[in-house]
């Protein structure tokens, strides 16, 4: 018999995840908002290619580094276009796809962002977890990723869908 979300300790790990990353993600984007710069999905994709070699990524890559699908990374990365903040190069190798390039504003508006970031983030989580506890939270998430990144999408099976129906 499987167990209950509340009696496995893992399960119990995953709904924790989930709702802590919920509510420090608003948080942080409640602080961005209070200082009145710009919504917390641009200094995600500004961050990224700002990293990225020659500031700038495929779409592909970048949707799947900021995690969002390639329709709402277009609409975002058409605001950000139209800001200034990147702009669009088109991709020798493939006439369809495009690389999104980071700017000098780009770069400046990130600049902008990262102390209010930093700030949000050490209130709500650097300063309840000690460097041992983040060393062992990331070791987990990254092998938690790397077998995701390998890993076939898993089937659903019948049981597991006619517990999703009856709420478990």
């Amino acid at each position: 018999m499987a167990k209950r979300l509340e009696t496995d300790p893992k399960g119990h790990a995953w709904a924790l995840l989930l709702t802590a990353h919920a509510a420090l993600v608003e948080r942080v984007a409640a602080a961005l908002a209070a200082a009145g710069l710009p919504p917390l999905e641009w200094y995600d994709v500004l961050w990224e290619l700002e990293k990225a070699d020659a500031g700038r990524l495929r779409m592909h890559d970048l949707a799947r580094r900021v995690v969002l699908s390639r329709s709402n990374l277009t609409r975002l990365a058409d605001r950000l276009a139209d800001e200034s903040f990147i702009v669009r190069e088109a991709c020798p190798e493939d006439r369809r796809g495009a690389y999104c390039v980071i700017t000098p504003a780009g770069r400046a508006l990130r600049k902008r962002m990262w102390p209010v970031y930093r700030e949000a983030v050490d209130a709500r989580f650097s300063r309840h977890v000690s460097e041992r506890e983040a060393a062992a939270m990331s070791d987990a998430l990254e092998r938690v990723l790397r077998a995701d990144r390998t890993a076939p999408p898993a089937p659903i099976s019948a049981a597991a869908r006619g517990r999703k129906r009856s709420g478990g």
